[in-house]
């Protein structure tokens, strides 16, 4: 009994020992291939003085984090001098979604032409969506902008001169990246409508356009004077006005139609007014209608008060004979002086 209960525990020693050191072997496994995986980065980094610790570069894929984008990105830094970005700069920005090689390469490049670039403004760009590599390039070497901008399907700036005249330019602005302001600054849009307000502004303002044609500069002048580029991501260094041309005569044609609208407009009031009269002279010839009618009505008239005044005796049979002889003469003068010779006497 005894052997047997000796045996038997030693059986379960054993089994926990079997069991440890298969657990031993598989944390063993699994640390040496997390630390294999690395160990090629970490010795790169280590030769080029990165200073990547080989823990942080094992456990940068539980942080999904790429180790060798940011070792190759820190070996880029340390290599142009750029030594104050740590490690973990370049992984929260990574983490951020950011473009880390972008933004590495935009601090060397800013470094090597000696504009004053830091790391948190970078990074700040980059994740604003601006193409920082981009923007620096251009500080560097300022890119040419065409106003107005063919894409949009113009390809000239049309302004008149105040003699009517019209103009039409085409201006060429060199630009360069402010990058103090490319985080909320406003973009190329924004500089050629500004710049195409400015020259319809200086065209607009000169007496002649002959004055336009023989100093195209002061368009320029005028235009570079206004601050154009304020609030905005560029800075701008000269406007150039590539080409302008003698377009139609605005004025002359304003003035046209300014006349055929006014003689439009008096020939309706002329007809207004031959209306009112034509009007008017229908309203007369009623009324000359009318007291006609009151006339022939009077006369009906006249028999009935001579045979009332038969009836009463107040009018005798001589004074009637009178009467009519006397409208009888008239009748007779009428028609020898050329008078109505259809007024006949009363009966």
């Amino acid at each position: 009994m005894i052997l047997s209960s000796v045996h038997s525990s030693l059986l379960a020693d054993s089994k926990i020992w079997w069991i440890v050191a298969v657990v031993s072997v598989l944390v063993a496994l699994f640390v040496f291939f997390f630390v294999f995986s690395v160990l090629s980065l970490w010795i790169q980094a280590q030769l080029t003085r990165a200073r990547v610790g080989l823990l942080d570069l094992a456990t940068m894929r539980f942080r999904k984090v790429n180790p060798s984008t940011i070792v190759n990105n820190k070996i880029m830094l340390v290599k142009a001098g750029l030594t104050s970005t740590t490690t973990d700069q370049l992984e929260s920005h990574y983490l951020a979604g950011g473009r880390l090689p972008n933004v590495c390469k935009a601090m060397i490049a800013a470094d090597r032409a000696k504009i004053q670039l830091d790391w948190r403004t970078c990074t700040a760009i980059d994740l604003a969506g601006r193409d920082i590599l981009d923007a620096v390039h251009t500080s560097v070497n300022p890119k040419v902008i065409d106003c107005p901008n063919p894409a949009s399907g113009k390809t000239t700036i049309d302004a008149v001169a105040m003699d009517g005249i019209q103009l039409r330019a085409r201006a060429r602005v060199t630009v360069r990246t402010n990058i103090a302001q490319l985080v909320g600054g406003a973009t190329e849009e924004t500089i050629i409508a500004r710049v195409g307000e400015g020259i319809v502004s200086a065209i607009g303002s000169s007496k002649t356009h002959a004055e336009v044609l023989a100093n195209p500069d002061r368009i320029s002048k005028a235009v570079l004077a206004r601050a154009l580029d304020s609030g905005t991501a560029y800075e701008i260094l000269s406007i150039d006005i590539a080409d302008i041309d003698v377009g139609a005569n605005i004025g002359s044609r304003l003035q046209a139609d300014q006349a055929e609208a006014d003689t439009k407009r008096f020939k309706a009031e002329a007809e207004k007014r031959r209306a009112m009269a034509v009007a008017l002279e229908q309203e007369n010839k009623a009324k000359i209608q009318e007291n006609r009618a009151l006339v022939v009505l009077a006369e009906a008239d006249v028999p009935k008060a001579i045979a009332d005044s038969f009836r009463s005796g107040n009018l005798g049979i001589m004074d009637h004979y009178r009467m009519r002889n006397i409208e009888s003469d008239t009748s007779m003068r009428n028609s020898i002086g050329g008078g109505d010779s259809g007024n006949k006497p009363s009966t």
